[in-house]
């Protein structure tokens, strides 16, 4: 299946930072929308596909705060095994100001409860999926970029009820880093990645069901200090979705790999001139995997991939191969 736009008009300018989740056999994906990023109009909007068909965007959240209207930024969905669909997001002036809030829905995205905001220090997921440990525990992938950007795993033993926020995973001098994503290994390992102003990826990993890690270290793989998202496949493989690129948001693109380290080149989702940037990557019920972006800051755009039928080849992990598309 090709790339497919959520909509192509919509009742805002700007759109950005998706995030996807499958609920009852209802795929939801949310995304932050506004006049432009930052601006206090911004919220969180909607969109849910049944029966092939998605629905206009709807907004679900906004930043009022005692009168007063802050931006809303990063969704993330997650549906957890049993219990409501949840929508963290955060609200603030700015990234280094903002706050944890969140909503849930009882019908798969259909309507959602009144505004929750976390406990003080408890920011939630900043931009990836929640994954569940092989202990049981739901763990946030999360970062801070207060003075220096940090990254750090919120961890809830409850179901999300209550949290308690983990150590920072590096300094924020070796490496400016955040927006990690989880992925869990066999033997209950734990794989983080994140990205960072280096021009790399950089990852560390846990042999203690995340409560401690190693320390961050930097990957072959090139990164613009864009956002990246990851999964792990009921078949046993990875799949990483990132901007393959020190500079700018051009390719996005698609890798897959058997163990976490060592990757193969799958597929280019993007690379015309432009902004394809801050993927979010799931794998449904049925087993496909779905991927959305953003599309210029204008709209959303979505993939549905069998993985199976990937046919990805090896590479340096620093140089694509040249002329490798992965479409048939």
């Amino acid at each position: 299946m090709q790339p497919k736009d959520l909509f192509t008009t919509a009742p805002f300018p700007s759109c950005h930072a998706s995030t996807v989740a499958e609920s009852g056999g209802v795929l939801v994906v949310a995304f932050f929308a506004g006049s432009r990023e930052g601006a206090s109009d911004v919220g969180i909007w909607v969109c849910r596909r049944e029966r092939q068909t998605w629905s206009e965007p709807v907004r679900v959240a906004v930043g009022s705060v005692k009168f007063r209207r802050h931006p809303c930024w990063n969704p993330v969905l997650y549906q957890p095994p049993t219990g409501p669909l949840m929508l963290f997001y955060k609200v603030g002036p700015t990234p280094s100001r903002w706050w944890g809030m969140r909503i849930t829905s009882d019908n798969h995205g259909l309507t959602w409860s009144p505004p929750e905001r976390l406990a003080r220090g408890i920011l939630g997921p900043i931009k990836n999926k929640p994954i569940h440990s092989p202990g049981g525990a739901l763990l946030c992938p999360s970062s801070c970029e207060r003075n220096r950007w940090r990254i750090h795993v919120e961890r809830s033993e409850d179901g999300g009820a209550s949290w308690h926020r983990g150590r920072p995973l590096n300094d924020g001098r070796a490496f400016f880093a955040i927006q990690p994503t989880l992925l869990a290994h066999p033997g209950g390992r734990l794989q983080l990645l994140c990205r960072t102003r280096q021009g790399v990826l950089a990852e560390c990993w846990s042999e203690d069901d995340g409560h401690h890690w190693t320390p961050l270290v930097a990957t072959h793989l090139p990164n613009p200090d864009s956002g990246i998202d990851a999964v792990g496949l009921r078949d046993g493989r990875f799949l990483l979705i990132y901007n393959h690129t020190q500079v700018g948001r051009s390719p996005l693109n698609l890798i897959v790999s058997a163990d976490g380290s060592e990757w193969q080149a799958a597929l280019v989702l993007e690379d015309e001139p432009g902004e394809f940037s801050y993927p979010a990557i799931i794998q449904a019920g049925d087993g496909t995997v779905h991927a959305t972006w953003t599309w210029n800051r204008r709209r959303i755009r979505h993939v549905a991939l069998d993985p199976a039928a990937l046919q990805p080849v090896p590479f340096d992990e620093y140089h694509w191969p040249e002329g490798f598309r992965g479409w048939p």
